[in-house]
């Protein structure tokens, strides 16, 4: 029963392990982006339209965004595994990430010009960028809370 209770350091390990993960998908994904774009051409008679070009575009330039969100991802993670939970760091790290998350969502949004399944994509990394900007306003109301109590006592 107690591997279910994940909770504490077992579950900020298996995130970073998780942020870790994606990145080494990430890489994987770059390197390997002419052959999964070739896949994805032979199956898909639309993306067989569009042609390659545009594809290795997208995946490349949305590797930018995705790599910087996954490097923020890691740095919070590494501060609250050290405790320091409500500084102005991790907001700042918050408000990179969501605005990676709105980036990817444009990079997709333009792609979805010539593959118009993109949009789903975009619209994903859209709703994630804003869910992140509200937990990053709640880290920033936290954090000025924090430092109002520090100057109470």
């Amino acid at each position: 029963m107690d591997f279910f209770m994940w909770h504490g350091r077992k579950s900020l390990a298996f995130s970073k392990a998780c942020v870790l993960l994606f990145m080494a998908a990430l890489a994987a994904c770059a390197a390997l982006a002419p052959i999964l774009v070739t896949w994805l051409t032979d199956s898909s008679a639309a993306a067989r339209e569009a042609g390659k070009l545009p594809f290795l575009i997208t995946l490349y330039t949305g590797c930018v965004p995705a790599a910087m969100l996954l490097a923020c991802l890691y740095a919070l993670l590494h501060r609250i595994g050290k405790g320091r939970v409500f500084v102005k760091e991790n907001a700042t790290s918050l408000r990179y990430i969501s605005w990676c998350c709105f980036a990817g969502a444009a990079i997709c949004l333009a792609a979805a010009y010539f593959y118009i399944p993109w949009i789903a994509v975009s619209a994903a990394a859209g709703f994630m960028g804003i869910i992140v900007r509200v937990v990053r306003d709640v880290f920033a109301k936290a954090i000025a809370l924090e430092e109002d109590a520090a100057f109470t006592i």
